[in-house]
């Protein structure tokens, strides 16, 4: 157990840091689950921007990795792309 008050403190905010992260990390990955369970078109050209702004702020605050990001706004891309050619 720490003994600084300082030490004290950081644990408390980690806390904090690590419930706000991993908040942002499941709400973004259900919005990715969401998107890829979409059988509209139109829906899904609609949330596509939504998800890549939430995947946007994993990268810039070092919760994911920048090539994971663009792995996964590329990939969702092409998914949302497909869709209406598979459809006719």
């Amino acid at each position: 157990m720490a003994h600084h008050k300082s030490s004290k403190k950081r644990m408390r905010q980690d806390a904090k840091k690590r419930l706000h992260n991993r908040y942002n990390k499941k709400t973004t990955r259900t919005a990715i689950k969401k998107l890829r369970l979409s059988k509209d078109k139109d829906e899904a050209v609609e949330m596509l921007p939504k998800v890549k702004g939430l995947i946007d702020k994993l990268a810039k605050n070092n919760q994911i990795h920048k090539n994971k990001a663009s792995n996964l706004k590329s990939k969702l891309t092409k998914f949302v792309n497909v869709m209406g050619a598979t459809e006719g």
